[in-house]
């Protein structure tokens, strides 16, 4: 389903003189995650789902985002083997929603498809880096499975869901690679999650 739903052909956002370049891989990207990076002064290239990690890299970017999109990420092994070279790059990647899935099947993880999917703006995520709770905003109906993620030394889990104690965030520990299962660009709101922007661009530098 991600790919009927990429762009067909690659294309631009945001100013080309702006001091970062992130490469997209559009499974079905929300316009406000790229609006979100354009803003923080990032010059993206959006690349139709399929695209090999080879072409993508001539490009020279500076970072990946892996975007959102609708289907099964376990039926995706185009786009699981992608992140599994991109993370043999020292290139900062961050993944949002099925970004988040393909990042823990490319890990190593599992996925798996919930009794009730998340919808809606009120979804109370903790940050367990933090400790802070965070409302958000979610549709999305696989999730990353908890023991696969523990059973991997080299993921950590960063935020969990309030309601049901799913996984919400993981990170690659050594690398500057994390995701989110939720949507942080949600407009008009809730705000909470901006700040995942802002870490992702100060990885870039």
């Amino acid at each position: 389903m991600a790919s009927k739903v990429s762009t067909p052909a690659s294309y631009f956002i945001g100013d080309p003189n702006a001091p970062k370049k992130v490469a997209v891989m559009d499974f079905g990207v929300k316009r406000n995650i790229l609006n979100s990076l354009a803003q923080r002064g990032c010059y993206l290239q959006v690349f139709p789902a399929k695209t090999p990690l080879a072409e993508v890299l001539k490009w020279k970017p500076d970072g990946f985002f892996i975007s959102n999109g609708p289907g099964d990420p376990a039926a995706m092994d185009y786009a699981i083997q992608t992140v599994k070279e991109m993370l043999q790059t020292p290139i900062p990647l961050f993944g949002i929603c099925l970004g988040h899935q393909l990042l823990a099947l490319a890990c190593g993880a599992s996925t798996y498809k919930m009794h009730r999917g998340h919808r809606g703006i009120n979804h109370p995520v903790k940050n367990l880096r933090t400790g802070k709770c965070e409302i958000t905003s979610q549709n999305h109906g696989f999730a990353v499975n908890e023991a696969a993620v523990k059973a991997l030394p080299e993921l950590e889990i960063t935020h969990i869901n309030l309601n049901d104690d799913t996984i919400e965030g993981i990170r690659l520990k050594g690398k500057n690679v994390f995701s989110v299962q939720y949507h942080p660009e949600s407009n008009p709101g809730p705000h909470d999650s901006r700040y995942l922007f802002d870490e992702f661009v100060a990885l870039l530098n």
